[in-house]
């Protein structure tokens, strides 16, 4: 993993545009700067408290609130806000991506839809504590998710902007090391807060830091300016077509979607009831319970760390990267395996241990993978990767609703395990046919 100084000249075409050593003539096609010593620190960073927000608040604090609401309920009332919210920002990463593709502004094309993202979902954030209806929480986190999903999008894009395609494993992986730092964190910041019962705090905390780290990102490394640059003529007619992605005439696109849904899936069903799964499945209070979310969390983030790393800079030194992805769905099968033989808090240490290992491994290397499979040499990536994201976020929004029906008619917390087992396994399979990635 390598960091590229300021004055290197990179001037291999990129998928949204030109890396280039000077800036772009007015006239010509956008154009985005290399990637100088503040990017890979800045990728690091905004990932760490973006991913801070959903882990914290998905893992502890919304959980928490959801159940001081109404406990008897909790289950399907989480269930009811994850679904509400995966309707309302389904499409809200490639919308905001497409439009940043063609956006024009002095700012560059991802900055003004970032900040606008930050500015909402954080002083959104300020007032979400303080909500005691069900109903509220779920209007406010859906704005808050498409908020999110502005600055998210966006971001994403910044790799196949500033990094040549056999650099982007190092620097997915250090998106990918803020993800799982930030979610590490945003979960121990979640637990202190919700030990004192002062969840109030702790939303306005996540609000207040989204809005400092997106704005010091986008000053600090500024992208150049679009403002004079030449881009198609809008249509909302391409607009709406460009997000149907033939599988026929994208084979390869269609499978990475399918494989990052399959795994995603089985990840996040059992992900989503993790504080559930303490009180209920463990029989923890909901103190310990947020307490051993905590040390869950922190067990794991060692090993997830390295596993990031490896993978990330072996992926580039090799050129491959499928098997990779080949290991960490077995590993993550394996990991599932244990809370159904040992149902009890050593269970959960080892497949936290051992899946923060599979989920490290495929973190990275999944992200280089995306950018690789793009249609039409990624002239839409942010459009793209945005369809891409939401083979993540249907996932993610489903998978409480999803863990819900498993729970009471299926068979309870043990078939959650198995659900994910089988998942991980399928998205491994549907790696396989993919032809353009090594």
């Amino acid at each position: 993993m390598s960091i590229q100084p300021p004055n290197d000249t990179l001037t291999e075409l990129a998928p949204t545009g030109v890396i280039s050593a000077t800036e772009p003539v007015p006239g010509g096609p956008p154009a985005s700067p290399p990637p100088s010593w503040r990017t890979l620190p800045g990728l690091l960073t905004t990932g760490l408290v973006l991913f801070g927000i959903y882990g914290g608040i998905g893992a502890i604090l919304l959980p928490m609130q959801v159940a001081i609401i109404d406990d008897a309920n909790k289950v399907t009332n989480l269930a009811i806000v994850s679904t509400v919210s995966f309707v309302f920002t389904l499409f809200a990463q490639p919308l905001v991506g497409a439009i940043s593709d063609r956006t024009r502004s002095r700012l560059g094309r991802r900055a003004p839809w970032m900040l606008s993202g930050a500015i909402i979902g954080g002083i959104l954030l300020l007032g979400m504590g303080f909500l005691d209806s069900v109903f509220w929480v779920a209007v406010f986190w859906v704005v808050i998710q498409v908020a999110l999903n502005a600055v998210q999008g966006p971001l994403s894009a910044i790799t196949p902007d500033r990094f040549a395609r056999d650099k982007r494993g190092g620097a997915s992986a250090m998106f990918g090391i803020g993800t799982q730092v930030g979610m590490t964190l945003g979960i121990m910041a979640a637990g202190v807060f919700a030990e004192t019962m002062n969840l109030g705090l702790g939303y306005a905390a996540f609000g207040v830091a989204i809005i400092l780290v997106t704005v010091v990102f986008v000053v600090v490394d500024r992208d150049w300016s679009s403002k004079e640059a030449a881009v198609e003529p809008w249509s909302w007619k391409k607009f709406l077509a460009g997000f149907w992605r033939s599988p026929r005439r994208y084979p390869d696109f269609a499978w990475a979607f399918t494989a990052r849904f399959a795994l995603m899936l089985g990840y996040f069903v059992v992900v989503a009831m993790s504080f559930y799964m303490l009180t209920d499945y463990i029989g923890m209070s909901m103190a310990e319970a947020s307490s051993a979310t905590v040390m869950l969390t922190l067990v794991s983030l060692v090993p997830t760390l390295d596993a990031i790393a490896l993978s990330g800079w072996w992926s580039d030194k090799i050129g491959k990267r499928k098997v990779f992805i080949y290991v960490s769905s077995l590993v993550m099968a394996a990991g599932f395996l244990a809370p159904i033989l040992m149902p009890d808090m050593t269970g959960m240490l080892i497949m936290n241990i051992v899946n923060g290992i599979g989920f490290g491994l495929y973190m990275s290397v999944d992200a280089a993978l995306m950018t690789e499979v793009l249609p039409e040499g990624g002239k839409d990536a942010a459009r793209d990767l945005g369809i891409l994201n939401i083979a993540t976020n249907i996932p993610q929004a489903m998978s409480a609703a999803i863990a819900g029906v498993i729970i009471t008619m299926l068979g309870g917390y043990a078939m959650l395990f198995v659900f994910g087992i089988v998942l991980t396994i399928v998205g491994a399979i549907a790696t396989a046919p993919i032809k353009s990635v090594r």
